[in-house]
């Protein structure tokens, strides 16, 4: 997404919406209902039309992909193959999510060559530092605060900090902003990353999932560090 929003900016959100879904992350009924627009960036569909733009916009998407995570984790990472080719193989909600927005006219590739960056970006390999590292410019106003280096505007961090609070944990988004009160994103992987704007970034991990998708061990570790750091920001 962030890649996405320094190469396009605001023509981004021709295709892709900024609301809360309130289905399931990988739902196909929304999708039909609002013509091949995906609600937000955060949920496959959205996820799906932010790798079409990038295939229309970079020289190599999953070689840029790749070389911004690495310059935001401050040393080299990569996909996860086995883990890549598994999604492929067996990810067929989300070649018909793709093709559903193919068929309104929203996606301007071609479905094998978006689902390939797609399930790549979904299979780099990182550890917990790494990713909080790599969020890190999210709380210090779209800047890379080790290296100095803008990543996105400031106003594009508000905008993205915006959106992880309200779209950010699939279905559970309302219960994440009650509770835990900071913006978050969470992976089926098991990843949550969480940022304290102004202050800092931090990622959580436990693989056990709940109904929506969301790391139950990491969603209670989020709400204890809020309730004994006092960092939400409401």
């Amino acid at each position: 997404l962030s890649l996405a929003m320094q190469l396009i900016g605001e023509k981004l959100w021709e295709r892709i919406g900024r609301e809360p879904s309130g289905d399931p992350f990988n739902s196909l009924v929304q999708l039909e209902h609002e013509h091949g627009v995906p609600r937000n960036p955060f949920i496959n569909a959205g996820a799906i039309a932010v790798a079409d733009r990038l295939v229309s916009h970079c020289k190599d998407a999953k070689t840029d992909i790749l070389a911004l995570v690495s310059a935001l984790c401050g040393e080299p990472v990569g996909f996860d193959e086995e883990v890549a080719a598994s999604e492929a193989a067996t990810g067929f909600r989300n070649v018909a999510l793709a093709n559903f927005i193919k068929s309104f006219g929203k996606l301007d590739n071609a479905v094998a060559d978006v689902l390939d960056v797609y399930f790549h970006q979904c299979s780099i390999s990182m550890n917990c530092q790494q990713l909080a590292r790599a969020c890190s410019f999210l709380c210090h106003d779209g800047v890379n605060p080790h290296t100095s280096e803008p990543i996105v505007s400031k106003r594009q961090a508000r905008r993205i900090n915006s959106l992880m609070l309200t779209c950010g944990t699939y279905d559970a988004a309302g219960e994440f902003a009650f509770l835990i009160g900071l913006p978050c994103k969470s992976g089926v992987g098991g990843g949550i990353i969480a940022v304290v704007p102004d202050r800092l970034s931090l990622c959580v991990w436990s693989p056990g999932l709940g109904p929506s998708g969301n790391s139950l061990a990491g969603m209670r570790a989020l709400e204890l560090f809020a309730a004994k750091t006092g960092l939400p920001i409401f």
